[in-house]
């Protein structure tokens, strides 16, 4: 019985004791790795911390010491070892020095955060750290100017390599050049047929295509009326100039309308592009807001103006595709 009373009374000092030692502070420990460098080199500032394991602490935020110490890598928190309930946790910063002398780092300090604490916790010995720099003895090493750049006499074997390559890749580009000569031959052409410009669209071909593009941007679906009619315009005046030689581009709608009157157009084709800049002058000066039916026959007119209009030669050239498929 008293071995068994005796063992039960061991058992509970252990567990108050394991109970009391939960709720100590965390102890905090700095040292720097190593402790002297040579000036503009690496060292790694180590902070430990030995806690329980429902504590809660925060490392700090490096802060430079008047520019003298760098940071280099932040390096993110590591787990050394755990003992039951206890924790050894140690940060690792990589800092860099630049100016020689002894160092005094200060004391490590963490946030320290359990149940209703917070509170600052500072290691016990502030770190130090000697920087040394490159001592010169003036009395044994004589000290001399800077000696003037000397030049070497120049060697052919220096650059061969280059100069084999080089024509290596020259002769390869000639016989490129000599093979894509044959073939333009065999098929009676010139070298200059390659690079020549690609012959301008037809004015009828390039303004069909420039009102499908604006037509596909649906301008006045978005309330953008004023825009979609300019560009509608524009590229009349553009087809008008280019068909006819007429400066459209700089004429008002009524002189455009007066030029156009000396020449042949069908009585529909010369109503429907009076109707269209009536109507852009309106939106444009007039701030009208055309309904949907409007806007589409607009496009409708101003398609079909080139359509009606365009040179005879040119009906070779492929057909567009119908408006009202886009």
């Amino acid at each position: 019985m008293k071995r068994l009373f005796a063992t039960a009374l061991l058992g509970a000092l252990a567990l108050a004791a394991s109970g009391v030692r939960a709720q100590e502070t965390p102890v905090v420990t700095a040292h720097v790795e190593p402790d002297s460098i040579m000036i503009g080199d690496r060292f790694d500032y180590v902070i430990d911390v030995e806690k329980d394991l429902v504590q809660v602490i925060d490392f700090p935020v490096f802060d430079p010491r008047d520019g003298k110490v760098e940071l280099v890598e932040d390096y993110p928190v590591d787990t050394l070892e755990r003992d039951g309930r206890r924790l050894k946790l140690r940060k690792r910063y990589r800092m860099a020095a630049f100016e020689e002398g002894m160092y005094n780092l200060g004391t490590a300090e963490v946030l320290y955060a359990d149940k209703n604490i917070l509170d600052t916790l500072r290691s016990r010995d502030s770190v130090y750290l000697e920087v040394a720099t490159f001592q010169i003895d003036s009395t044994s090493q004589s000290i001399y100017d800077l000696k003037p750049q000397k030049t070497l006499p120049f060697r052919l074997r220096e650059i061969q390599g280059y100069l084999l390559w080089g024509l290596a890749l020259l002769l390869l580009l000639a016989a490129g050049a000599y093979a894509l000569y044959r073939w333009l031959a065999k098929r009676g052409k010139r070298f200059g047929d390659l690079f020549k410009p690609a012959p301008p669209l037809p004015p009828h071909v390039a303004a069909i295509q420039a009102l499908e593009t604006l037509h596909n941007q649906k301008l006045w679906q978005n309330n953008r009326h004023k825009q979609y009619y300019s560009g509608m315009t524009d590229i009349l005046r553009t087809y008008i100039a280019a068909r006819w030689g007429v400066g459209a581009m700089e004429m008002t709608s009524d002189e455009i309308i007066g030029s156009m009157r000396g020449e042949e157009l069908p009585d529909k084709a010369r109503m429907d592009l009076t109707s269209i800049l009536r109507d852009a002058d309106l939106v444009k000066f007039a701030k009208a807001t055309p309904d949907a039916e409007q806007n589409e026959s607009d496009y409708l007119k101003a398609y079909y103006f080139v359509e009606e209009t365009k040179l005879v030669e040119e009906e070779t050239a492929p057909a567009e595709p119908d408006p009202m498929q886009n």
